[in-house]
């Protein structure tokens, strides 16, 4: 760490510990050379991670349109807001802690079906319709007797 005051590139470390924010800690330092002390605070960096569109275009992910979706399946549901957040952090991480930085789009789309359906069965087949591009009632009636089966 390079000093601010005199730009010395070596310091010492007084102290450190975790800022309000427990994703920061606050680092006290010293400059080796002019004796001045400063303060540092150091947080973890998210690896940016990119969609991979059904046509092949790539885009930042942004997880306000998995929040949207599972909010827009939700309406009218008893699924609390902390349900959904919780939902799609559990979303968020399984897609953080994949091998790569570049998911596709279906994955995603995979991954909030699998949390509705644990979640609520009338959200899960409200956002099935949209993602599975349900054209008329037998693709409801298919998906309705999946979810039968299966509860059995």
């Amino acid at each position: 760490m390079r000093c601010p005051y005199c730009h010395h590139p070596e310091t010492s470390v007084i102290d450190s510990r975790d800022a309000d924010s427990l994703d920061t800690i606050r680092r006290r330092r010293a400059c080796l050379k002019c004796k001045k002390r400063f303060t540092t605070y150091e947080r973890v960096e998210m690896v940016e991670l990119l969609v991979i569109k059904k046509d092949g275009r790539r885009e930042p992910y942004d997880r306000k349109k998995i929040l949207a979706g599972i909010e827009h399946s939700c309406i009218k549901l008893p699924v609390s807001r902390d349900q959904i957040d919780k939902a799609v952090d559990d979303i968020e991480t399984t897609l953080r802690n994949s091998d790569s930085t570049e998911v596709p789009s279906k994955e995603i789309g995979e991954l909030v079906m699998k949390k509705l359906k644990r979640l609520n069965k009338v959200a899960y087949i409200r956002f099935a319709s949209v993602y599975q591009n349900f054209i008329d009632i037998s693709g409801f009636a298919s998906e309705l007797r999946d979810l039968k089966k299966k509860r059995k």
